[in-house]
């Protein structure tokens, strides 16, 4: 039986708590870690007692985005066991394309959209790195409170792709800022997101959980009802403005850089400033 990545907890009366728990990967995204964090999503909407929800993580970070190594095995395994004679990245690429897209359109963009639209508030809480991917997992939830020592960044320009699956940074920063975060791949720190309004409260690193507890007591006071619709009415705000729209197209956008990255690299990304990981092409496939 796999082990869990997330710890469920119900810290107060009202409460559940979602834990990424692989801290000694620095809670790096598989697709396990997000089945489970699915699976703890429903059993907090499931359970009437609940009326808020924080996500959170233990360790230093917060999570490092995308388990490459991780991933690239799954799908490697996947790609042999299931499709006989597709043994490389460059085979995969020429006939099994829409198998990754699938795969990360039902794990990533579906999944995120799933969770931004729970009928409950959710409150997100993070510290040290949060990563590419690890952007999703906070920008779904309607309120982010970092530690002071939180660091944000989305270095997937720097690989060849467009951005993260679900390109929330126009919303989420501003246009302007959303393209220099993006061109630029820097680290932007907790104080810089909250001036942005992508933060909204910036704490010591010790305080972070007592601080999103205590706000989500304060909520969860409220009726159930009245908060889903309060948060059903700005979410259907931002679906007028067009946020969802947007967001698809850019995955497809994000799935053209793959396909253009399996053109030039035999894989996903571009290779060229890909940190080593197994079963990743260590030259360029020229196209041919």
């Amino acid at each position: 039986m796999t082990q869990s990545t997330v710890r469920y907890e119900t810290p107060a009366e009202g409460v559940a708590r979602i834990v990424l728990a692989r801290a000694d990967k620095h809670n790096a995204i598989n697709p396990q870690l997000i089945f489970d964090v699915n699976e703890a999503f429903n059993r907090a909407v499931r359970d009437e007692a609940v009326k808020v929800i924080i996500l959170g993580a233990d360790g230093r970070n917060f999570s490092a985005g995308h388990d490459i190594a991780d991933t690239v095995a799954d799908y490697q395994a996947a790609v042999q066991a299931n499709s006989p004679g597709v043994s490389t990245w460059s085979d995969f690429a020429e006939d099994y394309t829409h198998g990754w897209y699938a795969a990360e359109k039902e794990a990533y963009l579906e999944s995120a959209r799933r969770w931004r639209n729970l009928s409950k508030p959710t409150i997100c809480t993070v510290q040290g790195k949060c990563i590419a991917g690890a952007l999703i997992f906070a920008w779904v939830c309607d309120i982010i409170v970092a530690a002071k020592d939180a660091q944000f960044s989305d270095p997937t320009v720097t690989f060849g792709v467009s951005g993260v699956e679900w390109l929330g940074h126009p919303w989420e920063l501003g246009p302007r800022k959303a393209k220099e975060f993006l061109f630029t791949s820097d680290i932007w720190s907790a104080e810089e997101a909250h001036r942005l309004g992508m933060v909204n409260h910036v704490v010591e690193r010790e305080e972070l959980d007592d601080f999103a507890l205590a706000m989500a007591k304060r909520i969860a006071l409220k009726p159930a009802f009245a908060l889903k619709l309060a948060k059903e009415a700005v979410n259907k705000t931002l679906d007028t403005q067009g946020q969802m729209n947007a967001i698809d197209q850019a995955f497809s956008l994000h799935h053209l850089c793959h396909n253009q990255n399996f053109r030039k690299f035999g894989y996903g990304m571009d290779t060229s400033n890909l940190p080593k990981v197994a079963n990743v092409p260590k030259k360029v496939v020229e196209p041919g």
